[in-house]
């Protein structure tokens, strides 16, 4: 696997398509890191580590729907940087995700935040990812 990032997103973006309740990924400092965002902005119930065949564990992820529709709460989770192409932003060119109402993940020298976190600390970085 060459982008563990590409792989989480792209693990949880077919989760929500088939309807599962969780998803399960090889855990890592950054994936840890990547579900703690995503929790606390609401887009997921909750996540934990846990003891699993391979050394690191498995990251587990309860994703989140509307209880009446049945809608995720992710609509769309994108990879914006990737090995290829990386995608750094200043303070001045964060961009901004619906308007407001999305996230992008950003890591920055002080580690993974949010956009609106890292305009707040005055930072740039590499766009991870755009959550809405």
């Amino acid at each position: 696997m060459t982008d563990p990032i590409a792989d989480l997103l792209t693990r949880i973006r077919n989760a929500i398509h088939a309807g599962h309740r969780v998803v399960e990924a090889p855990a890592s400092n950054l994936k840890k890191e990547i579900a703690r965002i995503l929790f606390e902005k609401g887009y997921i119930l909750s996540y934990k580590v846990v003891e699993g065949d391979t050394p690191q564990g498995i990251l587990k992820i309860a994703l989140k729907y509307n209880p009446r529709s049945r809608k995720p709460a992710i609509k769309k989770i994108q990879r914006a940087s990737r090995p290829g192409l990386r995608y750094y932003a200043g303070v001045d060119e964060i961009p901004r995700v619906l308007n407001g109402l999305g996230i992008a993940i950003i890591s920055t020298s002080r580690g993974l935040m949010t956009d609106k976190e890292a305009k707040k600390e005055n930072i740039g970085g590499e766009v991870l990812c755009y959550v809405y």
